[in-house]
């Protein structure tokens, strides 16, 4: 979002633009995800990269070019920056430690390893970067360190590497950072305190068969590792788009001419690889332009969790504009946007800022104007000198909200910029309330049409100032407004031109933004409340004991995102060989018990029928912490066990589009789960609903039940 609305408020201004980004190929969740699918990593990203791409096109990301980082382009622009640091000495050859799992029997990717953070003591830093405090980290740095394919401890080998000497580039660095008053102040003093803690050379190949060759005899098993070749996918989709727009050398415009700038839009936990990795790369190779801004935002959290496809707390885009119009999302992602701290999405708050603000202030504005210019004039009515003194009034309005607006969203502030756009609408509805077209219609129609005049000049303003935020709102007020061609073709300068007069409208004017209301669940209705009222997770069993004081229960220790205890009756029906290890359903809102004189923080769920017990999993491994909710929110608040044991859970199976557990009832959102395959649901008024993690796997039970078997 910060990206598309600062390259479509240039080109709105007339400068030249180019706005490119890709996926990110070779990440290490990619090799992850393709381990677990026994598929090949290459299948994994194209799916994926075709999935987003298409989100990003759905909700209006105005790319020149997006594209990945598994083109011939990409993989000859790294390798030729890799040759050319080589051969300048900014490269060199060690031996160095790297962690091996003899479990899985290979070299693990710094991202494969997950340990405590050496600098904070984060629970889940990765082998590369601690997300908790944004620190770059080698993965021999790590405190119990534990491979994420199997959980277990890897060991140290040595292994020869190539390693990019960051050392030399510490004082060349501090000189690039120390004009960049313009940026935000946590994206300087981060990259301000790194460098004063001190550089440190980085391995820049792996002992991997995923991305981009070693250009290097002898080296044809590594490949050069994600984060060095990542950001120069910048580089290579500005050469590919040249390539393909028919003008090979036109991507050197922005990348060789001191008089463009380049702005790169991220989240903080990358602020390192833009602020210093990537400068320290384009100062080796030479000759190329350096970021001039880097307005890295901080997170926006789902449920005080960073939003992670690859963790499992994801909101699915393509879901959501099925429901709702792409400028509302637009319009609640900006009003929300975390510029300089972390903000939440709430559905609640979604619901509360598209109705009263984009709903009741600004398409209500827009659609008072022309809605009431339609029905009694039929056209753009002329300004008469009648509403001189008006004018001079809303042109002052005017012109005051256009010079707050560009400065704000000139320095990247584009909340305020926003706010300044309502303030203007609100002005707008206020004007229209002050002038009273519906009595002034009666008395004078020439004056009343020119305070209409006013009144779709501000219409105008507000189409030109929103279309960065809402680009397909704007379109539609330009078509009502009598332009015909793009905003962008028109830009700012057409406001200082007068209002087509006489064009006539069409049609009705339609109200251009819809209410929105909450819908629980992808089914679209709210039959699953009960649902709504837990909170379900994926946990996974890292560790278990006998209860010292009770022959017949465990203590569990489980990864749900973070570790809790629990305390489960399934000693003597498991073997711990037969737990350790395994992916679980864990309910993470029941009021804590204890059992013994141990508190257990959560509860499995599992299948029972007579004697037998079996516990429900997902049907394939998704990452702990993973949501089970079926697209319905999730809950923090905390329920009893007697408000749990109300609600029905049970194994059942889908049967020509009917839910059989144990009867056959009707089925909601059964479209993405298997036919004659017993899964869990939860029943409620007379409907059943499959329970899906938030990537869509199923729940099933790892001993055979009967159908309606219940899950407590």
């Amino acid at each position: 979002m910060p990206a598309d609305i600062f390259a479509r408020y240039h080109r709105l201004i007339g400068d030249d633009v180019l706005m490119v980004s890709g996926s990110d190929m070779h990440g290490a969740p990619i090799a992850v995800r393709a381990d677990k699918e026994k598929s090949t990593p290459e299948s994994i990203a194209f799916r994926y990269h075709e999935i987003n791409a298409k989100a990003l096109e759905d909700i209006g990301a105005s790319f020149d070019l997006f594209t990945h980082t598994h083109t011939e382009t990409h993989m000859k622009t790294v390798q030729e920056i890799f040759l050319r640091l080589l051969e300048k000495g900014y490269l060199d050859r060690r031996t160095t430690p790297q962690y091996y799992c003899e479990a899985c029997q290979r070299f693990l990717p710094d991202r494969y390893v997950e340990g405590l953070c050496p600098h904070c003591g984060y629970a889940k830093a990765r082998g590369d970067q601690c997300d908790n405090c944004g620190k770059a980290l080698n993965a021999d740095e790590l405190k119990d360190a534990k491979c994420q394919l199997c959980g277990r401890t890897p060991v140290l080998r040595q292994t020869e590497h190539f390693f990019l000497k960051l050392t030399m580039f510490e004082e060349e660095l501090k000189k690039y950072i120390a004009d960049k008053v313009h940026w935000r102040p946590r994206v300087k003093s981060f990259t301000e305190n790194i460098l004063k803690e001190g550089l440190q050379d980085r391995a820049i190949t792996r002992d991997i068969s995923w991305g981009v060759p070693v250009p290097i005899e002898g080296f044809e098993d590594k490949r050069i590792y994600v984060w060095f070749e990542a950001v120069i996918g910048y580089l290579s989709a500005s050469k590919e788009w040249a390539a393909r727009s028919g003008r090979p050398d036109d991507w050197r415009l922005y990348w060789e001419d001191k008089n463009a700038k380049s702005y790169y839009f991220l989240g903080k936990d990358n602020i390192i690889f833009h602020t210093i990795i990537w400068p320290a790369i384009l100062m080796g190779y030479g000759g190329l332009n350096l970021p001039y801004d880097v307005p890295a935002n901080e997170f926006m959290n789902l449920e005080g969790q960073k939003f992670s496809k690859s963790a499992g707390v994801s909101i699915d885009l393509p879901d959501m504009l099925e429901k709702f119009q792409p400028d509302a999302i637009r319009y609640y992602l900006s009003a929300n946007m975390p510029e300089v701290k972390d903000t939440e999405f709430s559905w609640d708050d979604f619901v509360s800022k598209v109705n009263n603000e984009l709903v009741a202030a600004y398409g209500n504005f827009v659609h008072r104007i022309l809605s009431f210019t339609y029905k009694n004039f039929g056209e753009i009515p002329k300004e008469t000198s009648s509403t001189f003194d008006l004018k001079n009034e809303v042109e002052e309005q005017i012109s005051n909200s256009l010079r707050t607006y560009e400065e704000e969203i000139s320095r990247c502030n584009f909340k305020n910029a926003l706010k300044t756009i309502m303030e203007l609408a609100r002005y707008g509805n206020q004007f229209i309330d002050s002038a009273e077209p519906w009595a002034l219609i009666r008395k004078d129609k020439e004056k009343c049409g020119s305070v209409m005049n006013l009144g779709l000049r501000i219409v105008r303003v507000l189409a030109v100032m929103a279309y960065p935020y809402l680009p397909f709102s704007s379109r539609e007020i330009w078509a009502y407004l009598g332009y015909e061609g793009p905003i962008e073709k028109f830009g700012f300068a057409v406001l200082n031109s007068d209002l087509p007069v006489g064009h006539k409208f069409i049609s009705a004017p339609k109200p251009i933004f819809k209410k929105v209301e909450l819908e629980l669940g992808k089914s679209g209705g709210s039959e699953f409340q009960s649902l709504s009222k837990l909170n379900l997770k994926v946990g996974r069993i890292l560790n278990i004991s006998n209860h010292p004081k009770a022959d017949k229960l465990f203590l569990l220790t489980v990864d749900v995102g973070k570790n809790i205890t629990i305390v489960t009756g399934l000693r003597g029906i498991y073997s711990p060989d037969e737990l350790r290890g395994k992916e679980i359903i864990v309910v993470c809102n029941l009021e804590p018990a204890v059992f013994r004189g141990v508190k257990s923080e959560g509860m499995l769920l599992a299948a029972e029928h007579g004697d037998v017990v079996s516990v429900i999993s997902p049907e394939r491994e998704v990452p702990a912490g993973t949501p089970v909710s079926s697209g319905y929110p999730q809950s923090e608040k905390r329920i009893s066990f007697q408000e749990f044991q109300k609600m029905e859970l049970v194994m059942g199976q889908i049967e020509g589009g009917m839910a059989n557990v144990g009867r056959k009832i009707p089925c909601a959102n059964c479209s993405g789960a298997p036919e004659l395959k017993k899964i869990a649901f939860i029943v409620e008024n007379g409907k059943a609903l499959p329970l899906l993690c938030a990537d869509g796997t199923v729940l099933i039970s790892d001993k055979d039940v009967p159908l309606g078997a219940r899950i407590r």
